[in-house]
């Protein structure tokens, strides 16, 4: 979805891009495939980086893959394009974990511990003129990231929707989502959505 948008609206061609929690590259290669100008690419997991860059490789195109937490590894630079898939769905308890797989998709209690921490620090790292497009499920709250978009300054839309079945992970979470109101009873499918927070010229 996330690549999609990005090459519907070309917001990619002739920009500086980040994609935040890269994890293998795709979306970080699909930015260079469009035309983008650099492609910065961040993820915590060391080898979510050796293998962001092997993509890269892989496709011919020019990714820049760093190590470290959201923006620290480029926190002097902004960007035309920030692009991120951040793990968003909603944990037994606010302990994120440090390895293994579940790296990828647990994001505390609320499935906003990482979205909060993005959309709180995301728009001193826009330029002029730029934009961050964020791909999260209705479960980790809609109107609260709209809300901390604007409230720092971005005119914050969503610009993309697909409903469609739960996937494996969250599906096996559903009594959990269920006890905490978060699904409807019996609530079997999800909606991923696409955000796009703008910063004025």
């Amino acid at each position: 979805m996330l690549i999609e948008v990005m090459c519907e609206q070309r917001l990619a061609r002739g920009a500086s891009v980040l994609d935040l929690f890269t994890g293998s590259g795709a979306i970080a290669v699909a930015a260079a495939l469009a035309g983008a100008r650099a492609v910065t690419a961040v993820d915590v997991s060391r080898r979510a980086v050796i293998n962001a860059r092997l993509n890269a490789t892989l496709n011919g195109v020019r990714v820049r893959a760093l190590r470290g937490d959201l923006f620290a590894p480029v926190s002097q630079s902004r960007f035309d394009l920030i692009v991120a898939n951040p793990p968003y769905i909603p944990s037994e308890s606010d302990d994120l974990p440090v390895r293994g797989p579940a790296r990828a998709w647990d994001a505390g209690a609320d499935g906003r511990a990482l979205l909060d921490r993005l959309c709180d620090q995301v728009a001193p790292r826009l330029a002029l003129g730029g934009a961050v497009l964020v791909v999260q499920s209705e479960f980790a709250g809609e109107r609260e990231k709209l809300d901390q978009l604007s409230a720092r300054g971005l005119i914050a839309e969503v610009v993309k929707r697909r409903r469609g079945a739960m996937g494996p992970i969250v599906s096996s979470r559903i009594e959990l989502l269920e006890r905490r109101g978060m699904a409807a009873p019996g609530q079997r499918d999800e909606e991923l959505l696409v955000i796009r927070g703008s910063r004025e010229r």
